[in-house]
């Protein structure tokens, strides 16, 4: 069991692929924080190796919009580090082009479509309250 509890939250009204995208790049945002989290390399019994996984078990969740401000308004009071993807970033091409289309808009503006914490069990769960598991 883990004292920490990695959470991604997904806007409930994104196309599969766009849930898919978010959460791949809000992933990256967590491993990025934390290299720890990478685990050893796989192997099959072949002996053909696969790259690292992260080691801790992730969920996935979802919510509307405001369901989804709330939660981000909930992590910045408790000054939890997040990853976070704007509706914007759909049309950018790279990772300078993200960052500038974040930097446009004030923190209550940003028309997020996806974040991710990791935090202690409790405090995610907190934060988090009202979300649901992805179906």
């Amino acid at each position: 069991m883990f004292e920490t509890k990695i959470a991604i939250v997904v806007r409930d009204d994104l196309l599969d692929w766009q849930k898919l995208n978010v959460t791949a790049f809000l992933t990256s945002g967590i491993l990025g924080a934390d290299s720890d989290l990478l685990g050893e390399r796989y192997e099959d019994a072949d002996g053909q190796t696969y790259r690292s996984l992260i080691v801790q078990p992730m969920i996935v969740l979802v919510a509307d919009g405001a369901g989804l401000k709330k939660i981000h308004s909930r992590a910045l009071t408790r000054g939890v580090d997040m990853s976070i993807y704007i509706e914007d970033m759909f049309k950018t091409g790279h990772d300078a082009a993200n960052r500038a289309a974040v930097r446009e808009y004030g923190t209550d503006e940003l028309n997020l479509v996806g974040l991710a914490i990791r935090e202690e069990r409790k405090t995610v769960d907190k934060i988090t309250k009202g979300a649901k598991m992805h179906p």
